[in-house]
C-alpha cells in the first residue's frame, strides 16, 4: 500500500515539474487562440477604416471575404507561399505609386489623395500576409499594418463608431500580442529541452480548465485600464498645437448656396435634400425673445433676375486675436442679451464663420478673422480639417416702435441696397405698392410683405419655377416654392417701394437634441431671409417671408424609440466630438475655470456652512449664560442638553448598525467571491466524501493522510477525490467549473450506489 502511495506521489511531483501552477492561460490548443486572436486584431484595424467610411460598401464586402478565405485556408495547401507573396508585395508598391501619379484614385477632396491611397495600400499588403503562409515576422508584420490602418482611421473620422472600433481593437490586440509572446516563448524552451510544454501536458491529461478565458482577457483589460489612467491625464493637461479638427472625409460637404458671392436660384431646394451634417452647434442665452434661432453666414446685395451675388464694394476688416485669446469685432450695447455659441462645424467648402446676428466675440484656433461689410465673418480656411470656435453675439434687437418712426433717407453709399435687374416684370412692382398701400412706414411694409408671402403662397422643395424671369414665375404662375424664392422676391419687391434690402443666407436653427443639449443642423436645414436697413437705428432687422411649414420643415426633432435611440447616439458623437476631436487649448481652459469654479463654490458654501453654525452656537452661548434672561437660559441649556443627548444616543445608534451590518454574512460572501478561494467549497465536498464513506464503515484513522486513506478503501472515485482535495487544499488551485461538475459526479456515485459496501 505504501508503494503504490510512494508511486503515485512521485508520479504527480513529476508532473508537475513540467506544469507551471501560476502560468498565465491554460488550454489545449494554444496556436489556434492565438492565430484566431491576431486575425481579429487585423480585423479590428479594417473595421476601423470602414467605419470612417474609407471604403465603400462593395469593397468592405470583398475585403471581408478576403479575410474569411484567409482564415479558411490557413495550414493549407492552398496558402500563398512566402516568396510568391514577397513578390506581391514588392510589386504593389510601385504600382499604387504610378496610380497615385497618374491620378487613377479619384477622391472628392484633394487633401485627401495620400491618405485613401496609402490605406488601400496598407489593406493590400494585410491581405496578401494574409493568403500566405506566415512565420512569427509576418504576424508582427501584421499588427503593424492593422495598427497603422487604426491611425488612418483616427484622421478619417470623428464618429463615435471610431471609439468603439478603437477600443476594441486595443482590447483583442493586447490580448493577441501576450498570447503570441507566450505561445512562442514556449514553443522556444520546448526546441531547447525537447521536452514536451506545460500546454502540451494539460491537453494530454483532458484539462479543461481554460484559465485562459478568464485571465487572459482581464490581464488585457487591466493592462488597457492603466494606460487610460495614464494617458487621460496627459490628454487634458499637455499643450495643443495646431487646429481642433483631425482632417475631413472623403465625402466632405460640398455646399455653395449661402457660402459664396455668387447663388442661383434653385440651389437650396437641393441641399434641402440631403441630410448631411453640417454642424452641431451648443447655445447658452439669457434672452427670452430669442424664438427664432438662425445661424447667419452671407449676405447678398446685388441680383440680376436669376442670381444672388455680392458687389465689388464690400471690403474686409481684419481682427487679430488679443491677449486674452479672443477676437472683439464689435461691441456690445447690453450684457443682458448676450448669446454664447460654440460650433462644431464639419469641413465644407467655406471660409464663413457661423454665428447668431451681430457676433461680438470669436474665440478659436486662428490668429485673425476678417469682417466683410455686410457683417460677414470668415477665417483663412482649411476645408478638409474640423474646427471648433465660440460666439458670443448681442441679440438685442431694435424697437418696433422706433422702426416705424424711422423714416431717415439713405446714404448714396447704400444705394447698392436699391439695385434691380435692368429687365423686371413690371406686376411685382404693382403688386409690392397694392400689398403695402396701407403702410404708412418701412417697419409697417416689410411686415405686410412677409405676411402676404407667408399667406398666399405654397412651400415645396420642387424646382417649379422657370424662365427667363424665376421670380415673377413664382410670384404669378406657379405661387409655390422654397425659402430662396420667398426671400428673393420680398426683397424685390421692398426694392421696388424704395426700401434697402439684402438677403441672406445661412441655417435654420436644426434639430435640437436635448440628451447632448445640441442643436444638429444639416444641409436640409440651409435657409434664406431678408434683411432691411433703417437708417436712423442704424441696423439690419431680419425678415422671413417664408411659410411656417417651410421654416419648421427641417427642423422637427425625431420622435418615437428609434428617435430616441438616435438621439443617444448623436449625444455620445457630440460629447466625442467636444472632448476628443475638438478638445483644444481653449477646452482646456474650460476645463480648468470649471474645475477652479467647483472649488471655489464648494469652499464658499462650506465657509457659509460655518459661518452659520458659529452665529448658531454664539447666539445659544449667550442665551444659555443669561444675556437674555433667566427663562431664556433655562431654555438654551434645555435645548442643548436635549441635543447633547440626541447626539449621543445617534453615535450609538450608528456605531451598533455599524456593528450589526459588518456582521452579515452577506460581506463574508462577498470578500470571498472578490477573493476568489474555495476553500469553503474544498472543505464541504472532502467532508460530504467522508460522511458517506462513514455511512458505509469507512473512517479514516487520526495517523492516516487523506491520500493513504483513499489507497486503502481502492475506490476510484474517493482516490480522485482526495487528488482534487489535495491539490485544491494545498496547491492553491481553484476548481474550475468542469472540476466542479466532475466532483459532483463522482460524489452522486458514491451516494447512489447502495451495493457498493456489500462488495467492499
Amino acid at each position: 500500500m505504501l508503494k503504490v502511495s510512494f508511486n503515485k506521489l512521485v508520479l504527480i511531483i513529476n508532473t508537475e515539474r513540467f506544469v507551471d501552477p501560476n502560468m498565465l492561460f491554460n488550454y489545449k490548443n494554444p496556436d489556434a487562440i492565438s492565430r484566431a486572436l491576431s486575425y481579429l486584431t487585423v480585423i479590428a484595424g479594417f473595421f476601423s477604416l470602414a467605419a470612417a467610411d474609407a471604403f465603400s460598401l462593395p469593397e468592405a464586402f470583398l475585403i471581408s471575404g478576403l479575410f474569411l478565405t484567409g482564415w479558411l485556408i490557413e495550414e493549407t495547401r492552398w496558402q500563398l507561399s512566402e516568396r510568391f507573396g514577397t513578390i506581391l508585395i514588392i510589386l504593389a508598391i510601385p504600382l499604387f505609386y504610378l496610380g497615385w501619379k497618374m491620378q487613377l484614385f479619384g477622391y472628392s477632396n484633394s487633401g485627401l489623395i495620400v491618405v485613401g491611397i496609402l490605406s488601400r495600400l496598407i489593406l493590400v499588403l494585410t491581405i496578401i500576409k494574409i493568403l500566405q503562409k506566415k512565420t512569427d515576422r509576418d504576424w508582427i508584420f501584421l499588427y503593424l499594418m492593422s495598427f497603422f490602418q487604426v491611425l488612418l482611421a483616427a484622421g478619417l473620422s470623428i464618429s463615435a463608431l471610431y471609439l468603439a472600433s478603437f477600443i476594441f481593437y486595443l482590447f483583442v490586440s493586447v490580448c493577441a500580442i501576450i498570447a503570441f509572446e507566450i505561445r512562442k516563448t514556449s514553443k522556444t524552451i520546448s526546441d531547447k529541452t525537447g521536452k514536451k510544454t506545460s500546454s502540451e501536458l494539460i491537453a494530454e491529461r483532458g484539462d479543461s480548465r481554460k484559465v485562459f478565458a478568464k485571465k487572459l482577457p482581464l490581464t488585457a483589460t487591466a493592462l488597457i485600464v492603466l494606460i487610460f489612467l495614464l494617458a487621460l491625464p496627459m490628454f487634458f493637461l499637455l499643450p495643443r498645437v495646431g487646429g481642433a479638427g483631425l482632417g475631413g472625409n472623403q465625402n466632405s460637404v460640398t455646399t455653395s448656396t449661402g457660402f459664396s458671392d455668387s447663388v442661383n436660384l434653385g440651389e437650396i431646394g437641393k441641399i434641402q435634400q440631403n441630410d448631411q451634417i453640417v454642424m452641431r452647434v451648443r447655445l447658452e442665452t439669457a434672452n427670452p425673445n430669442l424664438n427664432f434661432i438662425r445661424w447667419r453666414g452671407v449676405a447678398l446685395d446685388t441680383f440680376d433676375n436669376r442670381s444672388w451675388k455680392k458687389s465689388r464694394f464690400i471690403n474686409k476688416e481684419s481682427f487679430d486675436k488679443s491677449g486674452r485669446d479672443y477676437i472683439q469685432i464689435n461691441y456690445a450695447t447690453s450684457r443682458d442679451n448676450l448669446a454664447t455659441q460654440t460650433f462644431y462645424l464639419e469641413p465644407i467648402d467655406t471660409s464663413v464663420l457661423f454665428a447668431l446676428p451681430r457676433a461680438v466675440i470669436v474665440q478659436g484656433n486662428f490668429p485673425v478673422v476678417y469682417k466683410d461689410t455686410e457683417d460677414g465673418i470668415s477665417f483663412q480656411a482649411n476645408n478638409s480639417e474640423r474646427i471648433s470656435y465660440q460666439v458670443v453675439s448681442d441679440t438685442t434687437g431694435p424697437n418696433p416702435q422706433n422702426l416705424r418712426r424711422d423714416n431717415e433717407s439713405y446714404k448714396p453709399e447704400l444705394q447698392r441696397y436699391l439695385q434691380l435687374p435692368n429687365t423686371m416684370d413690371s406686376r411685382i412692382s404693382q403688386l409690392a405698392k397694392q400689398v403695402t398701400e396701407n403702410s404708412s412706414n418701412r417697419y409697417d411694409k416689410a411686415k405686410a410683405l412677409e405676411i402676404y408671402l407667408q399667406n398666399n403662397f405654397g412651400y415645396t422643395l420642387d424646382l417649379k419655377a422657370t424662365g427667363d424671369e424665376p421670380v415673377a414665375d413664382f410670384l404669378f404662375n406657379i405661387r409655390e416654392g422654397h425659402c430662396e424664392y420667398f426671400a428673393t422676391a420680398m426683397a424685390v419687391m421692398l426694392r421696388t417701394q424704395g426700401i434697402a434690402t439684402r438677403v441672406v443666407n445661412g441655417f435654420q436653427q436644426g434639430e435640437y437634441n436635448e440628451t447632448a443639449g445640441v442643436y444638429v443642423v444639416k444641409q436640409r436645414n440651409a435657409h434664406s431671409w431678408v434683411e432691411v436697413y433703417f437708417p436712423g437705428e442704424n441696423a439690419w432687422v431680419p425678415f422671413d417671408p417664408t411659410p411656417f411649414a417651410g421654416q419648421t420643415l427641417e427642423s422637427n426633432a425625431s420622435t418615437g424609440i428609434l428617435g430616441k435611440f438616435n438621439n443617444y447616439v448623436e449625444a455620445l458623437e457630440t460629447f466625442w466630438i467636444q472632448y476628443f476631436v475638438a478638445y483644444d487649448n481653449q477646452g482646456q481652459r474650460s476645463l480648468f475655470r470649471s474645475v477652479k469654479n467647483g472649488l471655489v463654490d464648494y469652499q464658499a458654501k462650506t465657509s457659509t456652512w460655518l459661518k452659520d453654525v458659529q452665529a448658531e452656537l454664539s447666539e445659544w452661548w449667550k442665551e444659555a449664560r443669561g444675556d437674555k434672561g433667566f427663562e431664556t437660559s433655562a431654555k438654551a441649556i434645555g435645548y442643548g442638553i436635549a441635543y447633547f443627548i440626541a447626539a449621543g444616543l445617534g453615535a450609538v445608534l450608528l456605531i451598533f448598525l455599524y456593528r450589526k451590518i459588518i456582521k452579515l454574512k452577506i460581506w463574508q460572501n462577498l470578500f470571498f467571491w472578490i477573493k476568489q478561494k474555495n476553500e469553503a467549497t474544498v472543505i464541504e465536498f472532502y467532508e460530504r466524501m467522508q460522511t458517506v464513506l462513514a455511512s458505509k464503515g469507512f473512517r479514516r484513522e487520526p495517523h492516516q493522510t487523506p491520500l493513504e486513506f483513499a489507497y486503502t478503501i481502492q475506490m476510484p472515485e474517493v482516490v480522485s477525490l482526495t487528488e482534487k482535495y489535495n491539490r485544491v487544499r494545498f496547491g492553491e488551485k481553484n476548481l474550475s467549473n468542469d472540476e466542479a461538475k466532475e466532483i459532483e459526479s463522482w460524489l452522486e456515485n458514491l451516494e447512489n450506489n447502495s451495493d457498493e459496501r456489500a462488495k467492499i
